[in-house]
């Protein structure tokens, strides 16, 4: 018998349906899930895992947060504990009736991480048991049956390499969070978290946040003539663009133009070339932007993954292989209803060839690898796979084609711009509708012609500040940086929301708190927050994998790093405790008291619903029934109904303002809708 390990449950199951010669048998070994069915006339046994089996953790004598010092944890043992025994005692059951354990985790870093635990167990209760190693990148019959026909050795330095990242990252992460959150007193739910990616990453955001505040912004005018001619109406921009002297612009103004002749017009082709295919920096960015977070994206194109549809989400590929069947694919893409009419727009082609990014020896770029009917999946599901099905047809279709046109009119001295596009060909923008081309019209305009002026606007604007990060730019900025892994990316940022470090996706903003724990770390510590230091230890996760340097020798390097850096901290400790505790004070401020000018705290009732009651208790009794869902802000704003203040609450998909006061009349509008219900 052989046994295969899988890495979920869905993907096991496809595999052995994909890979019997007749039925398959779902099967409990001592109480786990598991499958049977021959291949190639030989017994097989299959066990899915749940990702990881084991738990990277301190022993428990390390657990007590007050009574361990900080530097004897970074030297404390790492164990790997059990975490899903039913599926481990399956594996320890099932080794000894096999001759090869065949390891079908995800191709990658982790993947790799995750066979290595279940050969661990394997091995405990057979010694001998021999070990390979399938690879594939789709969870297709042609991928699955030529992985398992060419088997290869399984890759321990990979193993390890992931390993030592959770090592490192366990270790900085519990030295760090305990000390911030023991130095301010936030213990309990109210832990303050610290990670050797995730607060580089905070501190990239914050920083930003520190740019737009810092940003002085300045007014300028610009001029725009409205225009006419053969019927047709047109805008263009006075040639200087921004005045920043108001009497420069107002100079302009006054020569009252009431014509304008055209000095001359060029006329050009533009190519819009079509788009790479998707990496998962450039997927999550796309996903991103049709409102679905890092996390959620890449969760739902694992389950597309899983379930056979598309391909493995985690890659940094941007060339299709050439023995990657593309025609294939499109005849199956076919078979979508909503894709049809693309899809034969790519067939109409003399022939096809796909667009090319960067290469790398990684698995091929994210694309469809199967038909799927959209009424089986849910309304993500269909989303990403719509969107990973346009991005791999719009790679195989033309350029898109404008003619753009800039016409320069002049009067007086004075000369104006008018820009025009008119779509020539729409090309793979018709495909990919994410992109969407706009067109301006111009009317027919030659040399020496003259234009009539309908008006002379003088806008007053002023310079912007750079815009905040979405989730996708900070993913690429992340990339940038070498913060973490394309697997690991949208975790960390999905743990910054979930300690509420920072809300918004398509604009990024940083709490009150997360200004405090990076400034008071940056004080004492740089090092800490910059991506340098975490760069150079990816790179060396890299020298791991590459058989070039041992896991236990990096990890006690970076432990050396920490030990320097808890050094630094703990000079600073009181500031660190004062800076942070300030912050944590005023992020629970909700308004200011309306009967004795003190502040409106959040607190818990002996129930645990939340409420806000003034500062100056029991002097003052003051409190109002607060939302008990969703993150609530103050705001400088006071009911102009009542003089209760008024907070903004942010739920998950929408914010809205609200005055504290329940009885106030501005919710005569909530209490008609609560009489209509009942």
């Amino acid at each position: 018998m052989k046994l295969i390990i899988s890495e979920k449950a869905i993907a096991g199951q496809r595999i052995a349906e994909l890979l019997s010669d007749g039925g398959v048998s779902s099967i409990t070994v001592v109480g786990a899930r598991a499958f049977e069915f021959n291949f190639k006339g030989e017994k097989i046994r299959l066990i899915p895992l749940r990702g990881h089996i084991s738990d990277v953790e301190f022993p428990k004598s390390f657990s007590s947060w007050s009574a361990v010092p900080i530097k004897s944890l970074i030297d404390a043992p790492i164990i790997y504990s059990k975490k899903e025994f039913r599926i481990i005692n399956a594996i320890i059951d099932s080794a000894p009736l096999a001759e090869e354990i065949i390891i079908a985790t995800d191709a990658d870093r982790e993947g790799e991480a995750i066979g290595l635990e279940a050969i661990l167990y394997a091995q405990m209760s057979n010694k001998k048991i021999n070990v390979s190693r399938a690879y594939f990148s789709a969870i297709t019959k042609p991928d699955i049956e030529k992985s398992f026909n060419n088997l290869e050795k399984f890759d321990y330095n990979f193993a390890h390499s992931a390993n030592a990242r959770r090592e490192i990252d366990l270790i900085w992460g519990a030295a760090l969070t305990r000390f911030v959150s023991i130095s301010s007193g936030q213990l309990g739910k109210n832990f303050l978290s610290v990670g050797r990616v995730q607060t580089p990453t905070l501190a990239l955001i914050v920083d930003r946040e520190k740019e737009r505040n810092n940003f002085l912004q300045k007014k300028y005018w610009e001029i725009i003539a409205d225009c006419v001619k053969d019927s047709v109406d047109f805008n263009a921009i006075h040639r200087t663009e921004k005045f920043w002297e108001k009497e420069s612009a107002q100079k302009v103004i006054d020569k009252n133009i009431k014509q304008l002749t055209v000095k001359s017009v060029d006329k050009k082709t533009k190519i819009i070339k079509k788009p790479e295919p998707f990496n998962t920096t450039e997927f999550l960015r796309a996903a991103t932007a049709i409102g679905i977070s890092a996390s959620k994206a890449m969760s739902v194109a694992e389950s597309l993954y899983q379930k056979g549809f598309t391909s493995y989400p985690r890659t940094d590929n941007k060339k299709y292989p050439i023995n990657l069947d593309l025609n294939e694919i499109l005849k199956k893409l076919e078979q979508v209803d909503e894709l049809k009419k693309e899809v034969n727009l790519v067939l109409s082609q003399k022939s096809i060839v796909a667009s090319v990014g960067k290469e790398t020896k990684d698995h091929p770029p994210i694309h469809p690898v199967s038909s799927v009917k959209k009424t089986i999946l849910s309304i993500d599901e269909w989303k990403i796979y719509e969107l990973i099905a346009r991005r791999f047809l719009a790679t195989l279709y033309t350029d898109a084609k404008t003619n753009n046109t800039v016409v320069i009119l002049v009067n007086s001295g004075e000369e104006f711009i008018a820009r025009g596009q008119i779509i020539i060909e729409p090309g793979w923008k018709e495909i990919y509708f994410y992109s969407k081309l706009s067109e301006t019209v111009l009317p027919n305009l030659e040399t020496s012609d003259i234009v009539e002026v309908k008006k002379i606007n003088l806008n007053e604007k002023e310079t912007l500040p750079p815009g905040r990060y979405s989730e996708g730019s900070l993913i690429k900025l992340m990339e940038k940086h070498n913060l973490g892994t394309k697997s690991t990316r949208p975790a960390i940022i999905q743990k910054l929301y979930s300690r509420n470090y920072i809300s918004g996706s398509k604009s990024i903003v940083p709490s009150e708190v997360a200004f405090l724990v990076i400034d008071s770390l940056e004080k004492s510590s740089s090092l800490v927050t910059k991506p340098e230091m975490t760069a150079e230890l990816e790179s060396e996760m890299d020298y791991i994998a590459a058989g070039k340097k041992l896991k236990d020798d990096i990890v006690k390097d970076s432990s050396k790093i920490l030990k320097k850096i808890i050094s630094e901290l703990e000079k600073d400790k009181i500031n660190i405790n004062l800076g942070i505790k300030k912050s944590v004070k005023s992020n629970k401020t909700v308004g200011v008291c309306n009967k004795c000018g003190g502040n409106l705290i959040l607190r818990k009732g002996k129930t645990g619903k939340r409420f806000a009651g003034c500062s100056n208790y029991p002097n003052c009794t003051n409190t109002y029934p607060l939302p008990q869902k969703g993150v609530i802000n103050s705001t400088t704003e006071k009911c102009s109904f009542c003089p209760a203040p008024v907070i903004k609450v942010k739920n998950k998909n929408f914010t809205y303002k609200m005055c504290l006061n329940m009885n106030c009349e501005s919710k005569a509008g909530w209490k008609k809708k609560e009489d209509k219900v009942a």
